[in-house]
């Protein structure tokens, strides 16, 4: 009787593992961000901004990136609505607020993650979060200054504070 090669009673021993160990899947439980929850979040941000005389579109994403509400405001500039996507998507993708992404570009304008689709260096959106887990984000633009599109961004997740736990 000949002896097992050694490749193949390697193999052998990893199938017997893999048979051996018990399946301890289990399904994973996520918070999701709901439509009222991102409604509200966008109006609020929409008219903190426009009290404030500023002409802005809103989008909040969800947990995957993927828009959930989407306001191109009167009077904003055409390029604000595909604006706040960007930054909200950046915000999200990075589980901080857009304009930290911004000053890393700023700090090493050679980093590949400005690359990425969908992403952009500016400041104006924040994650929405439930505890340390980034459930969606919103991002503003048009104002002057990301300074004050992060602001309304702000106002609008205070809006929900309570509800985000």
């Amino acid at each position: 009787m000949n002896p097992m090669p050694p490749s193949l009673l390697g193999r052998a021993l990893a199938v017997l593992c893999v048979i051996a160990t018990p399946a301890s899947a289990e399904l994973l439980t996520q918070k999701l961000l709901s439509t009222p929850l991102a409604l509200t979040i966008a109006q609020t941000a929409y008219e903190t901004c426009t009290q404030q005389g500023h002409h802005v579109s809103v989008t909040v994403v969800g947990l995957e990136g993927e828009t959930l509400v989407a306001v191109r405001g009167d009077g904003s500039a055409p390029h604000t609505f595909e604006n706040s996507q960007r930054k909200a998507y950046t915000a999200r993708t990075f589980r901080a607020p857009s304009g930290e992404f911004a000053q890393r570009v700023k700090d090493n304008p050679t980093t590949g993650a400005v690359h990425l689709s969908g992403v952009i260096a500016a400041q104006g959106a924040l994650p929405i979060k439930v505890g340390d887990a980034v459930i969606g984000a919103v991002g503003v633009s048009g104002a002057p200054g990301g300074d004050k599109d992060e602001a309304c961004a702000k106002a609008g997740i205070d809006k929900v504070a309570d509800q985000l736990k």
